[in-house]
Protein backbone atom coordinates (compact mmCIF):
# COMPACT_ATOMS: atom_id res chain seq x y z
CA UNK A 1 0.00 0.00 0.00
CA UNK A 2 1.55 3.41 -1.02
CA UNK A 3 1.78 6.31 1.43
CA UNK A 4 0.90 9.80 0.33
CA UNK A 5 3.45 12.12 2.15
CA UNK A 6 2.85 15.63 1.81
CA UNK A 7 5.85 17.60 2.42
CA UNK A 8 6.02 21.44 3.08
CA UNK A 9 8.90 23.19 1.91
CA UNK A 10 10.23 20.32 -0.43
CA UNK A 11 12.09 22.96 -2.79
CA UNK A 12 14.22 23.97 -0.14
CA UNK A 13 17.60 22.79 1.37
CA UNK A 14 16.80 20.03 3.26
CA UNK A 15 13.38 19.66 2.20
CA UNK A 16 14.60 18.51 -1.29
CA UNK A 17 16.97 16.62 -0.32
CA UNK A 18 14.45 14.57 1.81
CA UNK A 19 12.39 14.18 -1.41
CA UNK A 20 15.20 12.61 -3.58
CA UNK A 21 16.01 10.49 -1.15
CA UNK A 22 12.63 9.29 -0.31
CA UNK A 23 12.20 9.28 -4.39
CA UNK A 24 15.55 7.65 -4.97
CA UNK A 25 17.23 4.22 -5.17
CA UNK A 26 17.91 4.19 -1.43
CA UNK A 27 14.45 4.97 -0.89
CA UNK A 28 11.83 3.20 1.30
CA UNK A 29 9.33 2.58 -1.58
CA UNK A 30 6.07 2.47 -1.62
CA UNK A 31 5.29 6.43 -1.24
CA UNK A 32 4.11 8.92 -3.33
CA UNK A 33 5.38 12.56 -2.35
CA UNK A 34 3.36 16.03 -3.09
CA UNK A 35 5.87 18.68 -2.58
CA UNK A 36 3.48 22.25 -1.24
CA UNK A 37 5.71 25.03 -1.51
CA UNK A 38 5.56 28.91 -2.30
CA UNK A 39 9.02 29.17 -3.80
CA UNK A 40 10.08 32.19 -1.84
CA UNK A 41 13.57 33.51 -2.30
CA UNK A 42 15.22 30.28 -0.48
CA UNK A 43 12.77 27.66 -2.45
CA UNK A 44 14.40 26.51 -5.47
CA UNK A 45 12.76 24.00 -8.28
CA UNK A 46 16.31 23.03 -9.66
CA UNK A 47 16.42 21.37 -6.11
CA UNK A 48 14.40 18.84 -7.13
CA UNK A 49 15.68 18.36 -10.58
CA UNK A 50 17.16 15.03 -9.90
CA UNK A 51 13.62 13.28 -9.60
CA UNK A 52 11.03 15.77 -11.46
CA UNK A 53 10.06 13.08 -13.69
CA UNK A 54 9.27 10.89 -11.15
CA UNK A 55 6.25 9.10 -11.46
CA UNK A 56 5.24 9.55 -7.51
CA UNK A 57 6.21 13.08 -7.48
CA UNK A 58 3.33 16.25 -7.22
CA UNK A 59 4.73 19.76 -7.35
CA UNK A 60 2.12 22.07 -5.61
CA UNK A 61 2.94 25.50 -5.61
CA UNK A 62 1.60 27.50 -2.63
CA UNK A 63 1.53 29.11 0.66
CA UNK A 64 1.14 26.58 3.59
CA UNK A 65 -1.14 29.65 5.12
CA UNK A 66 -3.58 29.14 2.73
CA UNK A 67 -6.10 27.09 4.64
CA UNK A 68 -8.45 26.12 1.61
CA UNK A 69 -5.39 24.70 -0.08
CA UNK A 70 -3.97 23.16 2.76
CA UNK A 71 -7.44 21.51 3.52
CA UNK A 72 -7.68 20.21 0.38
CA UNK A 73 -4.15 19.00 -0.09
CA UNK A 74 -4.38 17.49 3.91
CA UNK A 75 -8.04 15.78 2.42
CA UNK A 76 -5.60 13.40 0.20
CA UNK A 77 -2.18 12.54 2.13
CA UNK A 78 -1.84 10.01 5.07
CA UNK A 79 1.54 12.05 6.41
CA UNK A 80 2.90 15.35 6.42
CA UNK A 81 6.41 15.86 7.11
CA UNK A 82 6.74 19.79 7.40
CA UNK A 83 10.23 22.02 6.46
CA UNK A 84 8.65 25.01 5.45
CA UNK A 85 10.07 27.80 7.66
CA UNK A 86 11.73 30.98 7.49
CA UNK A 87 14.85 29.94 8.52
CA UNK A 88 17.94 32.90 8.65
CA UNK A 89 18.15 34.32 12.06
CA UNK A 90 19.73 37.65 10.55
CA UNK A 91 16.60 38.09 8.83
CA UNK A 92 14.50 37.45 11.55
CA UNK A 93 16.36 40.38 13.51
CA UNK A 94 15.68 42.77 10.94
CA UNK A 95 11.80 42.12 10.60
CA UNK A 96 9.99 39.07 12.46
CA UNK A 97 6.74 39.09 10.64
CA UNK A 98 6.97 36.94 8.37
CA UNK A 99 8.59 34.40 10.61
CA UNK A 100 5.86 34.66 12.93
CA UNK A 101 3.25 34.35 10.27
CA UNK A 102 4.76 31.47 8.69
CA UNK A 103 6.28 29.34 10.93
CA UNK A 104 3.55 29.95 13.66
CA UNK A 105 0.67 30.79 11.75
CA UNK A 106 1.61 28.59 8.51
CA UNK A 107 2.28 25.67 11.38
CA UNK A 108 -1.32 26.05 12.83
CA UNK A 109 -2.92 26.09 9.39
CA UNK A 110 -1.09 22.80 8.67
CA UNK A 111 -2.46 21.48 12.05
CA UNK A 112 -5.92 22.42 11.84
CA UNK A 113 -6.07 20.40 8.67
CA UNK A 114 -4.04 17.21 9.61
CA UNK A 115 -6.50 17.46 12.98
CA UNK A 116 -9.88 17.66 10.35
CA UNK A 117 -8.89 14.80 8.18
CA UNK A 118 -7.22 12.69 10.72
CA UNK A 119 -3.66 12.37 9.28
CA UNK A 120 -1.79 9.45 10.38
CA UNK A 121 1.48 10.73 11.50
CA UNK A 122 2.81 14.99 11.44
CA UNK A 123 6.62 15.37 11.72
CA UNK A 124 7.45 18.96 12.63
CA UNK A 125 11.01 19.61 11.60
CA UNK A 126 12.40 22.06 13.93
CA UNK A 127 15.77 23.38 15.45
CA UNK A 128 18.32 23.19 18.47
CA UNK A 129 18.06 26.88 18.37
CA UNK A 130 14.83 26.70 20.57
CA UNK A 131 16.96 25.94 23.02
CA UNK A 132 18.81 28.78 23.44
CA UNK A 133 22.69 28.91 24.54
CA UNK A 134 24.21 26.55 26.38
CA UNK A 135 27.56 27.08 28.25
CA UNK A 136 28.82 23.17 28.99
CA UNK A 137 27.47 19.91 28.24
CA UNK A 138 24.08 19.17 25.92
CA UNK A 139 20.88 19.68 25.95
CA UNK A 140 18.60 16.83 26.23
CA UNK A 141 15.18 17.30 24.68
CA UNK A 142 13.28 17.80 28.21
CA UNK A 143 15.18 21.11 28.72
CA UNK A 144 13.24 24.10 28.92
CA UNK A 145 13.10 26.16 25.76
CA UNK A 146 14.50 29.45 25.88
CA UNK A 147 14.86 31.50 22.54
CA UNK A 148 16.74 34.32 21.84
CA UNK A 149 16.26 35.54 18.22
CA UNK A 150 12.58 36.03 16.54
CA UNK A 151 13.68 33.65 14.49
CA UNK A 152 14.04 30.91 17.37
CA UNK A 153 11.27 31.87 19.44
CA UNK A 154 9.03 31.49 16.21
CA UNK A 155 10.38 27.90 15.55
CA UNK A 156 9.70 27.34 19.60
CA UNK A 157 6.16 28.67 19.60
CA UNK A 158 5.53 26.15 16.36
CA UNK A 159 7.23 23.28 18.65
CA UNK A 160 4.45 24.02 21.48
CA UNK A 161 1.12 24.50 19.11
CA UNK A 162 2.24 21.03 17.35
CA UNK A 163 2.98 19.04 20.64
CA UNK A 164 -0.27 20.56 22.35
CA UNK A 165 -2.15 19.31 18.84
CA UNK A 166 -1.13 16.27 20.15
CA UNK A 167 -1.27 16.54 23.67
CA UNK A 168 -5.11 17.88 23.31
CA UNK A 169 -6.70 15.84 20.33
CA UNK A 170 -4.67 12.83 20.21
CA UNK A 171 -2.75 13.83 16.85
CA UNK A 172 0.31 11.50 16.06
CA UNK A 173 3.07 14.72 16.20
CA UNK A 174 6.58 14.05 16.13
CA UNK A 175 9.25 16.75 16.33
CA UNK A 176 12.92 16.98 15.25
CA UNK A 177 15.38 19.41 16.87
CA UNK A 178 18.57 19.34 14.64
CA UNK A 179 21.64 20.85 14.84
CA UNK A 180 23.39 23.09 12.07
CA UNK A 181 23.00 21.88 8.45
CA UNK A 182 25.50 21.40 5.92
CA UNK A 183 25.85 20.39 2.56
CA UNK A 184 25.05 20.61 -1.27
CA UNK A 185 21.93 22.89 -2.24
CA UNK A 186 22.00 25.48 0.64
CA UNK A 187 21.33 28.91 -0.44
CA UNK A 188 24.18 30.66 0.13
CA UNK A 189 22.72 33.02 2.93
CA UNK A 190 23.95 30.51 5.58
CA UNK A 191 27.56 30.20 6.19
CA UNK A 192 29.41 27.68 5.30
CA UNK A 193 27.82 28.52 1.51
CA UNK A 194 28.27 31.94 1.80
CA UNK A 195 31.65 31.73 2.84
CA UNK A 196 32.43 29.03 0.24
CA UNK A 197 31.07 31.00 -3.11
CA UNK A 198 32.67 34.51 -1.16
CA UNK A 199 36.04 32.57 -1.27
CA UNK A 200 35.48 31.06 -4.50
CA UNK A 201 35.04 34.55 -5.94
CA UNK A 202 38.47 35.98 -4.15
CA UNK A 203 35.87 37.94 -1.73
CA UNK A 204 36.43 38.27 2.01
CA UNK A 205 34.25 36.53 4.51
CA UNK A 206 32.45 38.12 7.09
CA UNK A 207 33.33 36.47 10.95
CA UNK A 208 30.82 37.54 13.71
CA UNK A 209 32.79 39.28 17.12
CA UNK A 210 35.45 37.06 18.21
CA UNK A 211 34.31 34.21 16.16
CA UNK A 212 34.01 32.02 19.43
CA UNK A 213 30.65 31.09 18.88
CA UNK A 214 30.49 26.55 18.87
CA UNK A 215 27.98 25.05 16.62
CA UNK A 216 27.59 20.80 15.97
CA UNK A 217 27.85 20.23 12.38
CA UNK A 218 25.26 17.96 10.77
CA UNK A 219 25.40 16.63 7.46
CA UNK A 220 22.23 17.11 5.17
CA UNK A 221 22.77 13.31 4.61
CA UNK A 222 22.56 12.00 7.92
CA UNK A 223 19.87 15.19 9.38
CA UNK A 224 17.70 13.52 6.49
CA UNK A 225 18.36 9.73 7.70
CA UNK A 226 17.39 11.05 10.89
CA UNK A 227 13.94 12.65 10.22
CA UNK A 228 13.04 9.64 8.41
CA UNK A 229 13.62 7.30 11.44
CA UNK A 230 11.67 9.63 13.53
CA UNK A 231 9.09 9.20 10.87
CA UNK A 232 8.89 6.02 10.48
CA UNK A 233 10.23 4.57 13.92
CA UNK A 234 9.62 7.43 16.40
CA UNK A 235 6.71 7.81 19.03
CA UNK A 236 4.06 9.95 18.84
CA UNK A 237 4.15 13.21 20.88
CA UNK A 238 7.80 12.72 21.55
CA UNK A 239 10.52 14.80 20.82
CA UNK A 240 13.84 13.97 18.86
CA UNK A 241 17.12 16.14 18.70
CA UNK A 242 19.45 15.13 15.82
CA UNK A 243 22.83 16.51 15.92
CA UNK A 244 26.09 15.77 14.03
CA UNK A 245 28.27 15.48 16.75
CA UNK A 246 31.41 17.93 15.17
CA UNK A 247 31.36 21.19 17.71
CA UNK A 248 33.23 24.00 16.39
CA UNK A 249 33.86 27.81 16.80
CA UNK A 250 33.25 29.60 14.00
CA UNK A 251 37.06 30.63 14.08
CA UNK A 252 37.78 27.00 13.42
CA UNK A 253 35.04 26.41 10.52
CA UNK A 254 36.69 29.34 8.73
CA UNK A 255 40.12 28.20 9.21
CA UNK A 256 39.63 25.38 7.56
CA UNK A 257 36.78 26.57 4.47
CA UNK A 258 40.30 29.36 3.92
CA UNK A 259 42.31 26.11 4.06
CA UNK A 260 39.76 24.37 1.44
CA UNK A 261 39.58 26.95 -0.97
CA UNK A 262 42.88 28.22 -0.84
CA UNK A 263 42.75 31.09 0.66
CA UNK A 264 44.94 33.48 3.70
CA UNK A 265 43.39 34.55 6.55
CA UNK A 266 44.84 37.86 6.72
CA UNK A 267 43.47 38.66 3.05
CA UNK A 268 40.27 36.20 3.50
CA UNK A 269 38.75 37.60 6.50
CA UNK A 270 37.10 40.30 7.45
CA UNK A 271 35.95 40.85 11.24
CA UNK A 272 32.14 42.23 11.82
CA UNK A 273 30.45 43.74 14.73
CA UNK A 274 28.44 40.60 16.32
CA UNK A 275 25.10 39.60 15.72
CA UNK A 276 22.25 41.13 17.94
CA UNK A 277 21.37 38.00 20.81
CA UNK A 278 23.90 35.99 19.25
CA UNK A 279 23.91 32.50 21.02
CA UNK A 280 27.16 31.42 21.82
CA UNK A 281 27.15 27.55 22.38
CA UNK A 282 24.81 25.19 21.06
CA UNK A 283 24.95 21.23 21.55
CA UNK A 284 22.30 18.74 21.48
CA UNK A 285 22.32 15.62 22.96
CA UNK A 286 20.80 12.75 20.69
CA UNK A 287 21.15 9.68 22.83
CA UNK A 288 17.19 9.42 22.84
CA UNK A 289 17.41 9.21 18.60
CA UNK A 290 20.22 6.82 19.00
CA UNK A 291 19.32 4.73 21.32
CA UNK A 292 15.24 3.83 20.57
CA UNK A 293 15.66 4.68 17.01
CA UNK A 294 19.60 3.40 16.40
CA UNK A 295 20.35 7.14 15.08
CA UNK A 296 24.01 7.63 14.22
CA UNK A 297 25.62 10.52 12.03
CA UNK A 298 27.68 8.24 9.39
CA UNK A 299 28.85 11.97 7.25
CA UNK A 300 32.76 12.24 8.65
CA UNK A 301 32.85 16.09 9.29
CA UNK A 302 36.29 16.36 7.15
CA UNK A 303 34.70 14.47 3.97
CA UNK A 304 31.32 15.88 3.82
CA UNK A 305 33.47 19.79 4.16
CA UNK A 306 35.21 18.75 1.23
CA UNK A 307 32.25 17.20 -0.72
CA UNK A 308 30.59 20.36 -0.29
CA UNK A 309 33.16 22.87 -1.30
CA UNK A 310 33.89 20.82 -4.20
CA UNK A 311 29.86 20.72 -5.03
CA UNK A 312 29.78 24.72 -5.03
CA UNK A 313 32.91 24.90 -6.92
CA UNK A 314 31.28 22.64 -9.67
CA UNK A 315 27.81 24.09 -9.33
CA UNK A 316 28.51 28.29 -10.47
CA UNK A 317 25.31 27.61 -12.26
CA UNK A 318 22.84 26.94 -8.94
CA UNK A 319 24.41 29.26 -6.98
CA UNK A 320 25.56 32.81 -8.98
CA UNK A 321 21.66 33.54 -9.84
CA UNK A 322 20.88 32.96 -5.73
CA UNK A 323 23.39 35.19 -4.50
CA UNK A 324 22.92 38.10 -7.74
CA UNK A 325 19.12 37.88 -6.43
CA UNK A 326 19.39 38.53 -3.05
CA UNK A 327 22.41 40.56 -2.87
CA UNK A 328 24.50 38.35 -1.02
Amino acid sequence: MTTRILVTGGAGFIGSHYVRTLLGPAGPGEVAVTVLDALTYAGNPANLDEVRDHPQLTFVKGDICDGELVDELLAEHDEVVHFAAESHVDRSILGATDFIRTNVLGTQTLLDAALRHRVGRFVHVSTDEVYGSIDTGSWPETDPLSPNSPYAASKASSDLIALAQHRTHGLDVRVTRCSNNYGHHQFPEKVIPLFITNLLDCKKVPLYGDGGNVRDWLHIDDHVQGIELVRTNGRAGEVYNIGGGTELTNKELTALLLEACGAEWDTGVEYVADRKGHDRRYSVDCRKARDELGYEPRKDFATGLAETVSWYRENRAWWEPLKKRAAL
